[in-house]
C-alpha cells in the first residue's frame, strides 16, 4: 500500500467518526454552522482556482451571501418542523425568509460593488459570473445537507408528521438518518471506485477529465450505493424501491459531481482544488460527490416520500 493511500486511510478514520457524531448527536443549527464553514473554504478553493486565469471574485460578499443561504436553509428547515410556530409567525405578519430574496439581495450587492470598485471595467463581466455561478454550483445544492437533517416525523409538529402512520417509521429522528445514509453512501461508492478503479480498472470513464476513473470503478461505486440502501432500508424502514432508488440517484449524481469539479480543475490546470485535507486535496475534492448527492436524496424523499405520509 502506497503511502499516499495509507494518508488517505488515516485522514478518513479521523474525519468520519467526527462527522457521523455531529449527525447523530448534534442540532441542526450545528449543521447549518458545519455546512457554512465548509461553503465559505470550497468558495475559496474556487476562487484560488478562478484567480489561474485571471478571473478575480467578489470574495467577501459571496462568502456573506453563502452563509445568508445557509441561514435561509436552516430558517426553511425550522419553519417545515415547526409548523405551529410558523402559522403564528406568519399571522404576526413577520416576512418570509426565501431563497430568492438572499440572491436578490446579492445581486444587489454585486452590482453595487462593480459600480462603485476601482476594478478595471473589463473585470465585471468575468467577476460577477464567477461569484455567482460559485453560489450555484456549490452553496446551494450543498446545502440540502441541513434540509435533509432537520427531516422530522416525530410527531412534535412536523408539517407532514401530523398526517403519518406513526408506525412507518423506525425512529424518531429520520433527517439524521437520511443524512448519515447520504453520506455513507457517498463514502462507500467513492471508496469502492477507488480500490475497485486501481485493481480492475481497465476502460475510461473520462481520460480528458479524469484519467484515473474507470467504468469499473463507476459500477463499484453504484453497487456499494446499492449495499448501503440495502443496509439503511432496515433500519430506516422506508420501503426499498426507494432506498434503492435514491442511493442509485446518489452514487451517479455524486460521480457526475465528482467528474464536473475535475472539469473545473482541468480547465485552471491545477491537480487539486488545495490540500487543506492530507492525503485527499482540498475541501472541495472532498465534498465534490456529495454537492450533487445531497440534493439527489433530498429531492427524491420530498417528493416521492414524504408526499406519500
Amino acid at each position: 500500500m502506497s503511502s499516499g493511500t495509507q494518508l488517505r486511510i488515516w485522514t478518513a478514520a479521523v474525519l468520519i467518526p467526527a462527522v457521523v457524531a455531529a449527525v447523530w448527536w448534534g442540532p441542526t443549527w450545528l449543521i447549518a454552522a458545519a455546512a457554512g464553514i465548509v461553503c465559505v473554504l470550497s468558495l475559496l478553493e474556487f476562487f484560488a482556482m478562478g484567480q489561474h486565469l485571471g478571473i478575480r471574485a467578489y470574495r467577501l460578499w459571496t462568502c456573506l451571501a453563502a452563509l445568508g443561504i445557509v441561514a435561509q436553509q436552516w430558517y426553511a428547515a425550522r419553519e417545515a418542523a415547526v409548523s405551529r410556530l410558523g402559522d403564528a409567525l406568519f399571522r404576526s405578519g413577520a416576512p418570509r425568509v426565501s431563497l430568492e430574496l438572499v440572491l436578490v439581495l446579492f445581486i444587489m450587492g454585486a452590482a453595487a460593488i462593480a459600480l462603485g470598485s476601482r476594478r478595471a471595467l473589463a473585470e465585471v463581466f468575468t467577476s460577477v459570473s464567477v461569484s455567482a455561478a460559485s453560489l450555484v454550483v456549490i452553496v446551494i445544492p450543498l446545502s440540502a445537507v441541513i434540509r435533509l437533517h432537520a427531516v422530522d416525523t416525530s410527531g412534535k409538529g412536523s408539517a407532514f408528521a401530523l398526517n403519518a402512520p406513526m408506525d412507518a417509521w423506525s425512529a424518531p429522528h429520520l433527517g439524521r438518518q437520511l443524512l448519515l445514509f447520504t453520506l455513507v453512501v457517498v463514502w462507500v461508492g467513492d471508496s469502492a471506485a477507488y480500490f475497485a478503479g486501481r485493481a480492475i480498472g481497465r476502460f475510461k470513464l473520462s481520460p480528458e477529465l479524469s484519467p484515473n476513473k474507470t467504468w469499473e470503478g463507476a459500477g463499484a461505486n453504484l453497487f456499494g450505493a446499492l449495499l448501503v440502501a440495502v443496509l439503511f432500508g432496515r433500519w430506516m424502514n422506508i420501503q426499498q424501491v426507494h432506498m434503492l432508488a435514491m442511493a442509485a440517484l446518489a452514487s451517479i449524481a455524486g460521480q457526475v459531481g465528482d467528474i464536473f469539479e475535475s472539469a473545473f480543475k482541468r480547465s485552471a490546470g491545477v491537480k487539486d482544488s488545495g490540500t487543506m485535507i492530507p492525503g485527499h486535496g482540498g475541501i472541495l475534492d472532498r465534498i465534490d460527490a456529495l454537492i450533487l448527492a445531497a440534493p439527489a436524496v433530498w429531492y427524491y424523499f420530498q417528493w416521492f416520500v414524504m408526499r406519500r405520509l
